[in-house]
């Protein structure tokens, strides 16, 4: 189990949060399970497992954002470490090939690994010898810089790295039969070309010598792609071996980068990014919070990047400028809504309201139709999605938060057109079938072959949950925007607010009089559905009384959490589905048509536990109990994915940990709510 301290130091950031000895690092099947993410603020990563197995095509120690946050390029995967000391040669590193072998055996040797802030530092042990290696990235650069240090010894230490290079996106793996890659050697390291269009990248070092060599290590495998029915094989190329000499507390670090001039100022770069975390938690009044208000204070930096930038307003291609949200690590890329239900937990419970305000009028300039993108693709100049019924309406959402957190009026001034041509074009009607009923004032939404709600697994042409007709959260979100947007024009003595608030008021009765069951404790999730009302009991209920303005208030209210809670509640968040019902998925494994067949059948999704966790503490008032649904995640920071949140669990005890390693709307979820139920925001 992870051990979690008290608190961090003010400066600089050498505490670890997170920290395991040789019960975790000499045990392989516990150290693949964990694993370690360093991120650059552009997309770009570092990621591997504690081990140094490089268990997914998604690990590498340089995966370049070459197109800011995409074009996610796998550069350098990983390294072969030897450590001569005393005449005996110790790996450092650890490998798997195809067929099962592990060689060499460096996690043997491995004493301890700890995060300080969120940068891995390892320490290898032999005899009276302890070698420490830490990673970091250069923020706002491609570039990853590894050091080790001879902390103790009275010998002199000889260290060996032979980078292991490739160049192909991160959602494949490669062979290297028929490929020549370039190696230009350069007086303090190498320029790799990959191939003739590829872009340079270098290998440097601060210290010793580049021998140049080039010959590839083949069959490498990937359990993780394996387990997942993908392709599980790759090649990679070394091109040379750095060799330094290392004595008590001189460093040796090697830097690689695809930035064509980068100063070997080693220590520096690490203070910088050092101070930078200190930063980020001050900024947040988080410097001497609980250690996991600390720890996904830090975490939620890493979810929040630069996307690059077009110079016309108009210009739809998906080439958005300013900030953006990375739904999740290692594949996911920007998607509209995980922005928007992640932003008031990244960005105002973080104390960066700048960025908060610069995504809102980012993601405005997108806006058609009165609908929000749903995703922008993982390439440049591609035109972003629309399929979504709740991005819009979370949007509306975030700036409201933004307003109550801030009081910044001059946002809301200037996005408010954008906001009455959301609800304008809702009512009237817009694509995929999304709009209001005269009838009753409740959103509809769906056709068939389309997923727009956030359950929106999709196998082909079968949309695995349609949830067509009027699905209860989204008018729970509708409502919730008639009556934002009729606020802020109330504040502005637009008589126009009045007729806002008059179809928030219809809206408001239909739903309690179609959602409410006189014969259930719980919500109808679907009403006027293609066959019907879905009385299928599901998660998405708990937003009538978790969101700003609740639908329901007393009895009811507090009717729908305890039925919630006892029927779908686990340590990490709220199942998808009753464990009753005929197509509940307790696990969730296989190929990717069985994950995508049950990943909103039953799988718990720890995103919800905000919700849920803010709605209990609406109904009984008990700050305690409600902290107490989120403290479990304390425990999960030291697994899976280290000092982050995953995207779902097996919805079966004991709830492991599936999906992504580290998720913007798990982390901002429960980060919001914590420091919402404490007072630290509004």
């Amino acid at each position: 189990m992870a051990q979690i301290t008290k608190a961090l130091p003010t400066t600089p950031i050498e505490q670890p949060l997170v920290q395991f000895g040789r019960e975790v690092c000499g045990d392989l099947a516990a150290g693949l399970r964990r694993e370690w993410l360093v991120t650059n603020g552009l997309g770009g990563y570092a990621s591997s497992t504690v081990t140094g197995i490089n268990t997914r095509k998604y690990h590498g120690l340089l995966v370049a954002a070459l197109t800011p946050p995409v074009e996610r390029t796998v550069l350098v995967s990983g390294f072969i470490e030897w450590a001569t000391y005393d005449g005996k040669r110790y790996p450092l590193s650890t490998h798997e090939y195809v067929g099962g072998t592990i060689d060499p055996e460096g996690y043997r040797y491995l004493q301890s690994f700890s995060l300080r802030g969120t940068l891995p530092v390892w320490i290898y042990a032999f005899g009276d010898a302890l070698l420490e290696k830490r990673l970091w990235m250069v923020y706002g650069s491609n570039t990853t810089c590894v050091r080790y240090t001879l902390v103790r010894g009275t010998l002199e230490l000889e260290l060996e790295i032979t980078p292991l290079v490739t160049y192909r996106s991160f959602h494949t793996l490669t062979s290297g039969q028929g490929w020549q890659i370039g190696v230009e050697a350069q007086p303090q390291g190498a320029v790799i070309h990959a191939y003739d269009q590829a872009r340079p990248f270098r290998l440097l070092a601060d210290a010793g010598y580049f021998e140049q060599k080039g010959y590839w290590f083949w069959n490498f495998y990937s359990r993780e792609e394996a387990a997942r029915g993908m392709d599980s094989r790759s090649d990679l190329y070394a091109p040379g071996t750095f060799t330094a000499a290392l004595r008590t507390g001189a460093p040796f670090t090697l830097a690689l980068t695809t930035e064509s001039q980068l100063a070997m100022h080693s220590s520096v770069s690490l203070a910088s990014e050092q101070e930078r975390q200190v930063q980020l938690l001050r900024r947040a009044s988080a410097d001497t919070a609980h250690p996991v208000v600390q720890q996904l204070t830090l975490a939620a930096d890493q979810f929040i990047v630069r996307r690059q930038s077009s110079t016309d307003a108009s210009d739809t291609s998906g080439e958005q400028p300013g900030k953006t949200v990375i739904a999740g690590y290692h594949w996911f890329n920007d998607w509209g809504r995980d922005t928007m239900i992640s932003l008031p937990g990244l960005t105002l419970s973080t104390g960066r309201s700048e960025e908060a305000a610069l995504i809102l009028r980012t993601f405005a300039r997108f806006v058609v139709d009165g609908m929000l993108p749903n995703n922008f693709p993982d390439s440049s100049g591609v035109v972003p999605g629309y399929n979504t019924a709740d991005a819009t309406l979370w949007y509306v959402l975030a700036v409201y938060a933004y307003y109550i957190t801030t009081n910044d009026t001059s946002l809301v001034d200037d996005l408010l057109p954008v906001l009455r041509q959301i609800v304008d074009c809702h009512r009237r009607g817009t694509r995929y079938h999304i709009g209001v009923d005269p009838a009753d004032g409740l959103l509809h939404a769906g056709e068939p072959g389309v997923q727009l709600t956030w359950m929106d697994a999709k196998i082909g042409d079968w949309v695995v949950t349609p949830r067509i007709g009027k699905p209860v959260e989204i008018n729970a979100l509708w409502y919730n925007t008639l009556r934002i947007v009729s606020l802020f024009l109330q504040e502005r003595d637009d008589d126009a607010a009045k007729q806002y608030q008059a179809q928030a008021n219809k809206a408001r009765d239909s739903f309690r009089s179609r959602f409410l069951l006189p014969d259930q404790p719980y919500l109808a999730d679907v009403v006027d559905g293609p066959g019907g009302d879905d009385l299928t009991m599901r998660p998405n209920q708990i937003f009538a009384v978790s969101l700003p303005f609740p639908l329901l208030d007393g009895a009811e209210a507090e009717r729908v959490v305890t039925t919630v809670g006892r029927v779908l509640l686990t340590s990490y968040g709220l199942r998808s589905l009753s464990s009753d019902n005929s197509s509940y998925r307790g696990d969730y494994a296989g190929d990717q048509y069985r994950r995508d067949s049950g990943y909103h059948q039953g799988p718990v999704w720890p995103w919800l536990m905000g919700p849920y966790a803010e709605a209990h503490y609406r109904v009984y008032g008990d700050a305690d109990a409600a902290l107490a649904l989120l403290q479990p995640f304390e425990y999960h920071l030291g697994d899976a994915g280290l000092s982050n949140i995953s995207e779902i669990f097996e919805g079966d005890p004991p709830h492991l940990p599936r999906g992504t390693i580290a998720q913007a709307w798990s982390v901002a979820e429960v980060l919001r709510v914590w420091r919402q139920i404490e007072g630290k925001i509004p």
